[in-house]
């Protein structure tokens, strides 16, 4: 399998997860570590029904494969990720030193790794990851519509 087919499996892998959150009333968002191509750990977004801000997909999947892999530097991963992360989960990656992100799509309110800032390109950082976004973009997109639509039609209706 090439890279292509890789981060397309694992992506696909992220969008089920995400979709787990959308039935759960969280924004759809779905993340997976991967080391050396086999899954470590996986996470979906449950800031609502956690009742807890850093409950983001990305900061779940980070935590949980920081206790499997019984260290907090997750060295050789790759961190697939359905939404481009926000500033705390891309310092999170940092601190923990994940190898590469690859993302679905862009976060234009809150994306801090291309859209509203550049956090891993800072020049001030002492680890730098490898990037790759873009990855079933039209799914990851199409997924957080439909979310959104269905919690704007959920308001009208109420209103």
């Amino acid at each position: 399998m090439n890279q292509l087919q890789q981060d397309e499996h694992w992506m696909q892998y992220a969008i089920e997860l995400a979709h787990i959150a959308f039935e759960e009333g969280e924004v759809p968002v779905g993340a997976v570590l991967v080391k050396n191509t086999e899954l470590i750990s996986k996470g979906w977004n449950s800031s609502i029904s956690k009742h807890d801000p850093s409950a983001h997909a990305e900061m779940i999947a980070i935590r949980e494969g920081g206790k499997i892999l019984k260290n907090y530097r997750l060295l050789n991963t790759t961190l697939y990720v359905t939404l481009e992360p926000c500033a705390m989960c891309a310092g999170a990656m940092v601190h923990s030193r994940i190898d590469r992100l690859v993302y679905g799509v862009r976060d234009m309110k809150t994306g801090a790794v291309e859209s509203v800032m550049n956090i891993l390109s800072y020049s001030g950082i002492n680890h730098k990851i490898q990037l790759t976004s873009g990855v079933l973009s039209n799914t990851c997109v199409s997924l957080l519509h439909n979310f959104f639509d269905t919690v704007r039609k959920r308001t009208k209706t109420v209103s």
